[in-house]
């Protein structure tokens, strides 16, 4: 499949070794207004990217979250799919993840079959992304609804391995996710060493809820770190992570 710009993105600014941020929003969470004040906050700060999804969609609304992100913003937007219904042509890419470090064959390809028809006939770039969730110190609801047991935190040598596996399948990013609302991130140390065995862009989410946290996660050897529960807590806090991401790239 050809690159898209969004992919071609990523990969320059890796290559320049620019540090990128993303912002993720879950439509069960967002209200209109605290939305509307991130958005505006993202397009003052130049985020790269909203990545837009969750585990559950119970509330919230897809559809709409995404047509008001657009109409008030160019940032691109990427689907964080939580299941092949949160699939929505109106985004600009998708993150189709593979749970790699898990062994249940539903979230591996089953999903993406299901996927696939709809995905053909959309025009949004497609992403194949390794999905790697990392133990973050207690049950998040990723864990728990994709039934997988979470590679452990201390345990670089297995989420390395199973990086390596990834890339040598073909996939175009990794993903290490500690789950939203995770008490702590992915180590630095898991981080360092899957990024010196792999050559891919590597997105690193969960428990990143501080700037001491994004900085870390980046000099660690993270392309691009994902925040979400932080900045639905605290929109402001954008400010100054972005600040500080920006301090790393001058």
């Amino acid at each position: 499949m050809q690159e898209g710009i969004i992919y071609r993105t990523i990969l320059k600014n890796t290559g320049k070794n620019k540090k990128q941020l993303a912002v993720l929003i879950d439509p069960d969470k967002s209200s209109s207004k605290g939305l509307l004040k991130l958005i505006q906050l993202a397009n003052d700060y130049e985020i790269d990217y909203f990545f837009v999804g969750g585990s559950l969609l119970t509330g919230g609304d897809l559809d709409k979250t995404i047509s008001f992100i657009k109409n008030n913003s160019a940032i691109p937007i990427i689907l964080f799919p939580g299941h092949y219904s949160q699939i929505n042509a109106k985004a600009d890419g998708i993150l189709l993840l593979s749970l790699v470090s898990s062994r249940n064959a539903e979230l591996l390809i089953g999903q993406h079959v299901a996927a696939a028809p709809y995905l053909k006939q959309s025009k949004l770039e497609i992403l194949s992304t390794a999905y790697l969730l990392i133990d973050g110190g207690k049950i998040t609801t990723a864990s728990y609804i994709s039934n997988s047991i979470p590679i452990p935190n201390d345990k670089a040598d297995i989420a390395t391995s199973t990086a390596m596996a990834a890339e040598m399948l073909g996939m175009k990013l990794l993903y290490l996710d500690a789950g939203s609302g995770a008490s702590h991130p992915v180590s630095a140390a898991m981080i360092k060493q899957v990024k010196e065995n792999t050559s891919i862009p590597l997105i690193v989410g969960g428990g990143i809820t501080s700037v001491k946290k994004v900085t870390e996660a980046l000099a660690a050897g993270a392309d691009i770190a994902v925040i979400g529960n932080a900045f639905e807590k605290s929109p402001q806090l954008l400010v100054d992570i972005a600040k500080a991401v920006d301090k790393l790239n001058s």
